[in-house]
């Protein structure tokens, strides 16, 4: 079985592209669901050096486009990023917020099993046509729906029942968890706004309001104007990833070929697919992303690689308490030990193994269908030595971590530069 390398990756800005009449409420587009697939896909085509006639399949991953924008059926879309693409096979994949991980992965089967050589990975969101009450709606519906969404349960909600477990289970104070909240908010501030891509980039409210240090965030009011107000208990507004519109946008092709062209590359080097039981009522617990572990496992077992091979991480920050539980679950920290790393000021862009050089979702932004996409481009990018934002130190490994829903769909790839 050959090895599958990304030889091209493009990430357009992500951010809330719409326009919005105060006075009549009307919404106005002005940067569509089509606008972001076209620009993603023939961005990382053209970065691989190819012809769009040299693909030969197209995978989507979308998480709700009929409900954020009214348009299912998104995978034909991309037959207008070229017209050698009509006639194309082109497949959308669904996972929540993982779901472009999952068309990296489903693409890579396809290249493995022969059936592909050059495969154009998109992913895709268009969020903020919706109010905040439809984005919630959405959003819930990627929940158990009889005993979550339909029950009233929202996604700060569910991750706000991991954070008291993980508070109960370690013996934390009110404190002390806020202050580790508030310490990972900041350090996405921080990488986020050297990111020209991001949602919360230069300019944006965390840069105006110089929300980079954890003392910055704690200070701020609980109600009123530049307020940090409790969303789901103890998840406050600066716990929570952004609404964002955008999409990312990976080619993949064998490794072998890559090597033979003298192109950059980064294989794809092992790969964790592991799902957790839906409803949170049916977990042994929720203190840890137990199948996350599970996903760790495989990917770095077929990698042949240890925690001390890895250069840097981009994980899957929904909420704070996510950016903790990925950072003990990929065992850069032990458990119950996670926040207090960061407390102690690891996993900076200075310490070993950085976590989140984007900025993650928590600043680059969360256009939930395009995040996995975005994580492989971002690491691509990284390890072939054309960093966007902060840059790793002289990266070989990196690691990418996206989760769907709350800790069921649970994507882990180990990318290795390829030499």
């Amino acid at each position: 079985m050959s090895k599958v390398s990304i030889v091209g990756a493009h990430n357009t800005a992500f951010g809330a592209f719409v326009s919005r009449n105060r006075e009549t409420g009307q919404v106005t587009d002005t940067r569509s669901l089509y606008d972001l697939v076209v620009e993603a896909g023939r961005g990382a085509i053209a970065d691989a050096g190819l012809e769009a006639r040299d693909i030969d399949a197209v995978y989507v991953g979308s998480c709700a486009p009929g409900l954020f924008c009214n348009q299912e059926h998104v995978a034909p879309l991309a037959a207008e990023i070229d017209p050698s693409f009509r006639f194309k096979p082109m497949t959308r994949t669904e996972a929540a917020c993982a779901s472009s991980s999952v068309a990296v992965y489903d693409a890579t089967y396809a290249i493995e099993a022969g059936r592909y050589q050059r495969v154009l990975v998109i992913g895709v969101e268009k969020m903020n046509l919706l109010d905040t009450k439809g984005v919630t709606h959405a959003l819930a519906t990627c929940s158990h729906w009889p005993t979550e969404g339909a029950t009233g349960a929202t996604f700060p909600g569910l991750f706000a029942a991991f954070a008291r477990g993980y508070q109960k289970r370690y013996g934390l104070s009110d404190e002390e968890l806020r202050r580790m909240f508030a310490t990972v908010a900041a350090l996405g501030y921080r990488n986020g706004v050297k990111n020209p891509l991001a949602h919360f980039g230069a300019g944006s409210v965390p840069d105006k309001m110089k929300l980079f240090s954890a003392e910055a965030i704690l200070a701020l009011p609980a109600e009123g104007k530049g307020s940090n107000p409790v969303v789901a208990d103890p998840l406050r507004l600066h716990d929570c990833s952004l609404i964002s519109d955008g999409a990312a946008a990976v080619v993949l092709a064998p490794s072998e070929q890559a090597r033979a062209r003298g192109h950059k590359a980064a294989e794809i080097a092992g790969i964790g697919h592991s799902v957790e039981r839906m409803p949170e009522t049916g977990r042994a617990n929720l203190h840890e992303l137990m199948a996350g572990k599970d996903a760790v496992r495989k990917a770095f077992a077929e990698a042949k690689i240890s925690l001390k091979d890895v250069s840097f991480a981009e994980v899957h920050d929904c909420f704070t308490i996510n950016q903790i539980l990925c950072t003990e679950a990929l065992g850069l920290s032990d458990d119950g030990r996670g926040g207090h790393d960061y407390l102690a000021g690891r996993f900076t862009p200075e310490d070993k193994c950085p976590v989140n050089l984007s900025g993650g979702l928590k600043a680059k932004g969360h256009p939930v269908g395009a995040t996995g996409a975005s994580m492989h481009a971002l690491a691509y990018k990284q390890l072939v030595g054309e960093p966007i934002g902060v840059a790793a130190k002289n990266p070989e490994v990196a690691v990418t971590f996206n989760v769907g829903g709350s800790g069921v769909t649970n994507c882990v790839t180990v990318l290795r530069r390829l030499r």
